[in-house]
């Protein structure tokens, strides 16, 4: 009678203690990865960082970004695209998203783009990623992640991000950073409400003996066929639209200047 009883307590406790290790050493794990993505890595050119506030900014190994709690996705996502890395990419296997235990106040699931409609869109593409495993790992995150109509995301942002990559290729390094516009977004999906943006930009920026020379980007998200050219707009423009100042560091003078220009005629397409 005795072991009767004995035997489901003993059962009872040990189920108890696996659940109270887990738990641990999830907290451990997580308390971790926010240590790791508070501090800026050497790859991360710090003074080209758009600005944000601290406790929204995270840092991998590979990419940095400003997360948007109210939104659950990166109000940017930022990144040095060097010609070497290019030139080093590997064939990987495309690994299952995850969800970023950086962010602090909780990054959204990759459930949320279940049966929603939309792709999970990468924002630091990890075809920009593909030269280590580490690198290419990283994209995969969730805050990495906006959703996008399969049409917008196969279609004018994938040729935008291919002309990202030739141009790392022909100006050797430049920086890009990227988002949505999520202050008046196409509706939310999934349990978390994340927000659909309306339009997705992209700054990309170069610097030569002559100095800097910047490009930007707002791509309205839908559908569309049109040269890329046909979007550009200055970085002005861009912040207007985000409320995001980008380039911070940079001396006025410079800001003011390459924040502007749409200098199309000084890249090639």
């Amino acid at each position: 009678m005795r072991r009767k009883y004995t035997y489901p307590l003993l059962m009872m406790v040990a189920i108890t203690i696996i659940y109270l290790v887990n738990q641990h050493l999830d907290q451990k794990q997580k308390e971790r990865h926010v240590d790791t993505g508070a501090e800026i890595k050497s790859t991360a050119l710090s003074f080209l960082l758009p600005e944000a506030a601290p406790e929204t900014l995270v840092h991998h190994q590979y990419y940095s970004l400003s997360y948007n709690e109210a939104a659950e996705q990166a109000s940017w996502v930022a990144y040095t695209l060097e010609k070497s890395q290019l030139q080093n990419s590997k064939s990987l296997s495309r690994p299952y998203f995850m969800v970023d235990n950086a962010v602090e106040t909780g990054a959204a699931d990759w459930r949320n783009y279940k049966n929603s409609g939309y792709d999970r869109g990468h924002l630091c593409p990890a075809g920009d990623r593909s030269f280590s495993t580490q690198a290419y790992n990283e994209t995969f995150l969730t805050s990495n992640i906006s959703p996008q109509l399969n049409a917008f995301n196969a279609g004018i942002w994938n040729r935008l991000e291919n002309q990202v990559r030739d141009w790392a290729s022909r100006y050797n390094k430049i920086t890009v950073i990227t988002g949505g516009l999520t202050t008046n977004g196409l509706g939310t999906i999934g349990t978390e409400n994340v927000v659909v943006p309306s339009a997705f930009y992209k700054i990309v920026l170069r610097k030569n003996d002559s100095g800097y020379s910047c490009l930007a980007f707002l791509i309205p998200h839908r559908e569309s066929d049109a040269p890329l050219q046909q979007f550009v707009v200055s970085v002005d423009e861009v912040e207007n639209a985000t409320g995001i100042d980008f380039f911070p560091q940079l001396e006025d003078s410079v800001e003011h200047k390459i924040e502007a220009e749409k200098p199309v005629d000084r890249w090639v397409f």
